[in-house]
Formats: C-alpha cells, sequence, structure tokens
C-alpha cells in the first residue's frame, strides 16, 4: 500500500510538472518563437497536453476511483506532444517532461 502511495505521488509530481512546462513554454517560448512552435496542431497540443496533465493529477489528489483511465489517457497525449515538440528545435525540456509524464501515468494506469 505504502509502495502504491509513492508512486502516486510521483505521478501527481510528474503530471504538475509537465502541466506547468507545457504551459509556460507554450505561453513564453512558443508564442515569441513562433513559426512552427505555433503552428495550429503543435499549439494545441501543447495546450491539451497541459490540461490533462492537471485534470490527472487532480483526480489522483482528490481520489477518482477510475483515475487510471484518466492517467492512461493523459500518457497518450503526453507522448503525442513529446513527439511533436521533439521536432522542434529549442523544445527538448517540454518533450522530456512530457516523456517522463508518460512513463509515470502508464504505470498508474496499469
Amino acid at each position: 500500500m505504502i509502495a502504491e502511495a509513492n508512486e502516486m505521488e510521483r505521478c501527481i509530481d510528474s503530471c504538475l510538472t509537465c502541466y506547468r512546462t507545457c504551459v509556460k513554454t507554450a505561453m513564453h517560448h512558443c508564442l515569441e518563437a513562433g513559426g512552427e512552435h505555433v503552428e495550429p496542431h503543435h499549439f494545441r497540443l501543447m495546450m491539451g497536453c497541459s490540461e490533462i496533465c492537471r485534470t490527472a493529477a487532480h483526480s489522483m489528489l482528490v481520489g477518482v476511483e477510475n483515475h487510471k483511465v484518466i492517467c492512461g489517457a493523459c500518457a497518450a497525449i503526453c507522448d503525442d506532444c513529446a513527439a511533436s515538440c521533439e521536432g522542434i528545435e529549442g523544445m527538448a525540456d517540454c518533450a522530456r517532461v512530457c516523456r517522463e509524464c508518460a512513463e509515470s501515468c502508464v504505470k498508474m494506469a496499469s
């Protein structure tokens, strides 16, 4: 039980880090850089990723029984966001944080 609680805490932290990173990167780096950084598909994906990460963290914090479903969706969207970020210069940190969150959420979803 303690191991599960620790794993959940790590996942919550990872989700909140991803949420902050995606929002901050999109609103500052991407908007300022322009070009492919603000291409609609990429920018919408970053905003969706940030929101699902916040939702996943919230569901775990409040004890939603179906948090595993939300974590599974979060993992998929984080993977998509990471792939999008990996294709754009200057987005390596965001991609790394998204990959880490996806890995953590996969563990929670299983």
